[in-house]
């Protein structure tokens, strides 16, 4: 697939810039509001955890999927709050079980402020993007916001199923992964377009390019686990591996494998993942055995079809923010981090 233009990168960066800066001006003011009365310690801690970075792409996904449906007041900023507000609860109490010590380069909220205020900071971001999404789309829209966050920590529960299971395929992969990432990011644009008025084919095009989206999004960072350049990723290289997490690129090399490097590669997972050379040599494996490759041909494939999703939406007047949705889904295939 060919990589995303630079004229096309340097437009998505302006809108992303710009619709952060809106949606950030949104959560300022609904948090003046809403933490009014509230104990400091809770202020703090959320300015510290939402404030402090980030690429905001749920809440520009959250935009350009009203925008395509005909809507573009105010009122969409303050529903992309909501979507960053719940993916910062995510992160903050993923940070918490696996004891984190930094996010997006600096002291992870549970490591600063400590696990049980880092607990609670989550648990009231969670609560106010229930609120936010009630409040604006109604009990349909909360439905569907409800199911995905019900639907994450079924993800995660899964996932901790097969910690260490090098003989899981990918229908186990893909079910955890549609759970944890695909469920909010799907949720997000099928929201959005709900929340513009869309129609019901608008919009199960948005959540089947969320769900997409959100597939290829994982893959990458799969990859990137193994591949990326822990300074510009902000993780440590094999960290996957290290937790015992199987991702694709291992079931593709499997899949690959003879008898004995099957048996090599669950050895590897059922051993001791953190001594040295562990990490050098399943890396080795995965790289002869195709596993890299494989993963990045699927990547490739899910963003033909989330790009292909938005092809009800090809016409002229949606031209602008039709090209900016398939540039976000081409990205994915590009990004370092």
């Amino acid at each position: 697939m060919n990589a995303i233009s630079e004229d096309r990168q340097t437009r998505l960066r302006a809108v992303a810039a710009q619709v952060a800066d809106r949606v950030e001006e949104a959560m300022r003011s609904d948090l003046a509001s809403a933490l009014h009365g509230c104990d400091p310690l809770l202020v703090e801690v959320l300015e510290y955890g939402l404030f402090g970075g980030g690429k905001r792409i749920r809440p520009l996904l959250a935009v350009l999927s009203s925008s395509i449906c005909g809507r573009r007041d105010a009122d969409v900023y303050l529903l992309a709050a909501a979507f960053e507000y719940l993916h910062v609860a995510t992160l903050i109490h993923d940070d918490v079980i696996d004891h984190a010590r930094n996010r997006r380069g600096r002291e992870a909220v549970g490591r600063k402020y400590g696990m049980a205020a880092a607990i609670l900071a989550g648990d009231w971001l969670h609560a106010r993007s229930m609120h936010l999404v009630g409040r604006l789309t109604g009990s349909e829209g909360l439905d569907i916001f409800c199911r995905a966050t019900g639907a994450m920590v079924d993800g995660e529960f899964l996932q901790l199923r097969y910690v260490g299971d090098a003989g899981i395929g990918e229908q186990e992969y893909f079910a955890v992964i549609a759970r944890k990432t695909g469920s909010l990011i799907a949720s997000t644009c099928t929201i959005g377009a709900l929340f513009a008025g869309g129609d019901l084919g608008q919009q199960q095009a948005m959540n089947r390019y969320g769900e997409k989206v959100g597939a290829a999004f994982q893959v990458v960072d799969d990859l990137l686990d193994y591949l990326g350049n822990q300074q510009q990723t902000g993780k440590k290289v094999g960290n996957d591996f290290i937790e015992g997490k199987v991702t694709l690129p291992v079931i593709a090399a499997m899949e690959q494998a003879g008898t004995e490097e099957r048996r090599e590669l669950k050895a590897l997972f059922s051993g001791d993942r953190t001594r040295s050379g562990t990490c050098d040599r399943l890396y080795d494996l995965l790289e002869r055995l195709g596993g890299f490759q494989r993963a990045r041909q699927t990547a490739e494939e899910l963003v033909r079809e989330a790009v292909a999703a938005l092809q009800v939406f090809a016409s002229a007047e949606e031209e602008e923010t039709y090209a900016l949705l398939a540039a976000i889904a081409e990205y994915i295939l590009v990004r370092n981090k």
